[in-house]
Formats: C-alpha cells, structure tokens, sequence
C-alpha cells in the first residue's frame, strides 16, 4: 500500500512551477529518411535481428515530424506550459560534424515557433541518445574525437536557436546511454565491454561541462541543466556482501555523472575495482578538471527503486538486482518498483549534495496496461502513480529543496527503444498503425489538476 498522500492542488506548488511533457526525437519524430536527415544510432540498431521486441524499427514512430502541431496543441489542450524536446543530431548535421542540414535547421524553427505561439516554454535536450551513425563509425562515444564533434554540433545549435530557446539541456541519462549501449550492448550502438564503457563515460563527462560551457558563452541569459537518471539502491539483506553490493550499485547509477560536474571527480568507494579503472583509465586523457561546470539546474529522473544482493557472477559489480516481483511490492508494467517515498528520498539526496542550485523532474512516469473500455482508456494505475509522485515533489518543496518543475514522461506512446512498442508511457494512446491520438484518463487527470494553477 502507498502512503496516503492528501489530494493534490497545482497551486499548492506556486505560482512559478513548471509543468510540462517530456518527449525525444529518435522517440518520436520519425521522418528517418527525409529533408536530409542522415541515419542515427537507432536506426542502425533497430535493423539487428532480435535487439527490438516486436521486430520494430522507429523509422515513423508517432509521426511527430509531420503531426507536431497538433501534439502541442493537445499538451496545449492538457494544461502543460512547458514542452521539452530533443534536437536531432542527424537532422541537423547528417554526418555528425561539417555541412549543415537547412531542411533540418528549418523544422526546428518551426517548431520552436508553434510552442512560443501557444504560449509553451520550450526545453530543449541536446542529446538524447540518437548519435550519428556516421560518428559511430569513427568510434562514437568511446573517440577521442567525441568532445570536438560535440563541441561542432553545440555550437550550431546555440547560434542558430539561442535567440529563442532559453531553456537547455545538454545530455538525457549518460548513465543510461553509456551503461546500455556501450558495456551490455543492449542499446545502441550495442557494444559491450570496459574497453567501450571506459571512454564513453570519460566522453560523457567531457562533454556534459562542454556543452554548458558553449551554450552559456553563446546564449544571453541561458538556464543551463542536464539530467541524470537515478535509483535508491537498496541492499536485500543486512549482510556485509549484500549492503557492499548494494554500495558499489549505487555508485554507478548515482553518482557516476553528477560528482564530476560538481568538481568532485570520479566517485570513490572502497573495494570497488571497476571504480579504480575508471580512474586509471581517465588519468591518462586532458581536461579531468574541465568535467565540472556550474549547471544552473540538474533534472532528475527517477523511474525505480532497485534492490541488490551479492553475486559472484556478475562482473566487476558483483551485485544482481531482486526483481520487485519477487518481493511483494507494486510495479509498473516493466517489471519496475513503484515507491514514491524513495523517489522523495533522491530528491532529498541530490539536493543535499551542495552546489545543486535548482531541481527539475525532468522525466517521471510508468508504463502500464492501458485498458480500452467504451472509447475510453482506462489508466488508473497510471493516475495513481502520478498522484504519489507528485506529491513526493510536493513533499520535498514544502521541506527546503529548491524544485521547480515536474516534467511527464510521455506526452504520447513513442518507440521505447529495445522495448519497442510495447511498453506505452504515454497521455496520450497512439495506434500505430493509423497515427490516431486518443486521450487517456491520466491526461485527463493532468487537465484537471492544471485547470485551476
């Protein structure tokens, strides 16, 4: 059972608090091979036989390149006032560095346009996970080229579009991308091993501070964050191994990005091998002080709480996860822990870490069975989750954190990278083979509680 939070009211969390969606190019915008696009990462990935369930490719996704308008005029229609995007990399440098793709410059002006126009802030995300296909093949993540390439592409874009958005983030969950793509291979590009994990994380790092460095050089009166991806780990048992399991985790999914860009370095935990290369590795390459940069934001995303024990087998973390549905406790349709309270708690971790000036949940959101019922989507679980989220935010304002936005993931079912189709986050339903938009309960729910902000 979940706490029992009070009924929410949006004017509860201040006149200034932003409420938006949360969507991404290689999620959504589809158009794969048009206006001169080059392939990304995902296109590439999705041509492997077995990495997407269902076989699928995100070659049209939601259609969203053509269907934009209307999808701001639902987050419109919804009471959102605040869209967040990512730009396309390939879309606007088809090979990843030199000619400029004005097809692509053109689309993003649009829509820039349509969301000033209905009074939506835009937020942009730099990089959201769709590299180049064409850097890749020079060695994407793990080159030593990467911080000149995005370096090229940061500067390109806050020249071209630094006059109307304001609003910046520069890299979505590198914890995610470099983990999933570049060790367990299980996302694009799907490589595998330390020898690949090991320069994109250094790679990562270098550009997150890069990046906020360029946009703040370039655009006048820029609010610059980035986000990061974050789970309370949980040791299973109160023995030694398990809570030192749980303690080398945690340094990984937590901490890994975030004390860099505080000045900190590369976390430290005893023990930890896997730490230790890091820091060799790394010692090696220029720049280890340029990592750090005085974000005026962090966006957190929470999406579960793990818990660990000790594991031999596994590589270099020795920890496995306990699955939530063995532990008789809620989950979404992922198979992911419901706990709101440990969402409350990260948020209350980050904040405490000194030198975070503002939070925004950036992402937050589950997917579950919707259920069709009379023309009506039923998602009551969705609400639910919601209800305990925001409240958790809610929680967290009243006690000192300085939380300025809660940003839904998703405005619309998308393509959920290796999950495919399957796994529906959305406001809003999508049949995909029609493009038809239907509005779920829990967008309706949204309507409610923003009406009267």
């Amino acid at each position: 059972m979940h706490p029992p939070y009070s009924k929410l009211h949006a004017n509860s969390f201040g006149p200034d608090f932003q409420w938006g969606v949360a969507i991404a190019a290689a999620q959504n915008e589809g158009a794969y091979h048009i206006d001169g696009r080059g392939l990304s990462i995902w296109d590439i990935f999705s041509r492997r036989q077995g990495k997407i369930k269902g076989g699928v490719k995100p070659y049209e996704a939601c259609d969203f390149y053509h269907r934009y308008k209307d999808d701001l005029l639902l987050t419109k229609a919804l009471g959102f006032n605040v869209f967040r995007f990512s730009f396309s990399w390939s879309r606007i440098l088809p090979e990843g560095t030199g000619r400029i793709n004005k097809e692509g410059i053109a689309f993003y002006h649009k829509l820039i346009d349509e969301c000033l126009a209905l009074g939506l802030i835009p937020y942009v995300t730099l990089y959201h996970w769709d590299l180049p296909y064409e850097l890749e093949k020079n060695g994407g993540w793990t080159s030593h080229q990467m911080l000149k390439w995005f370096s090229r592409y940061v500067n390109v874009c806050a020249e071209e579009f630094g006059h109307k958005i304001k609003n910046w983030i520069i890299l979505n969950e590198p914890m995610g991308f470099t983990s999933l793509g570049y060790m367990l291979g299980k996302h694009a590009p799907g490589k595998i091993g330390l020898k690949n994990f090991l320069p994109a994380v250094h790679n990562a790092a270098l550009c997150q501070a890069e990046g906020g460095r360029i946009i703040r050089s370039l655009v006048q009166k820029a609010h610059i964050g980035t986000s990061f991806s974050c789970s309370e780990v949980m040791p299973y048992s109160q023995k030694e191994d398990d809570i030192l399991a749980a303690k080398r985790t945690d340094a990984l999914l937590n901490r890994l990005f975030i004390e860099p860009a505080l000045g900190r370095g590369y976390p430290q935990e005893e023990n930890f091998p896997l730490l230790e290369k890091i820091h060799m590795h790394n010692k090696a390459w220029k720049y280890t002080e340029r990592m750090k940069f005085n974000f005026d934001f962090i966006g957190i995303q929470n999406y579960f709480a793990t818990t660990v024990k000790y594991n031999a087998l596994i590589p270099y973390v020795h920890a496995s996860e306990v699955k939530a549905s063995s532990r008789n406790v809620p989950y979404t349709a992922m198979g992911w822990e419901i706990n709101a309270d440990s969402f409350h708690r990260m948020i209350k971790r980050y904040w405490l870490y000194g030198g975070v000036k503002e939070i925004i949940i950036s992402e937050s959101g589950a997917a579950f069975k919707d259920h069709l019922l009379n023309g009506e989507i039923k998602d009551e679980n969705r609400i639910d989750y919601f209800q305990q989220y925001i409240s958790a935010v809610l929680k967290a304002k009243k006690e000192g954190v300085n939380i300025k936005g809660y940003f839904a993931w998703t405005l619309t079912d998308n393509f959920e990278w290796s999950e495919g189709f399957d796994a529906r986050f959305g406001l809003i339903h999508i049949d995909f083979k029609t493009q038809l938009r239907t509005v779920k309960n829990s967008g309706y729910w949204f309507r409610d509680l923003l009406k009267n902000k």
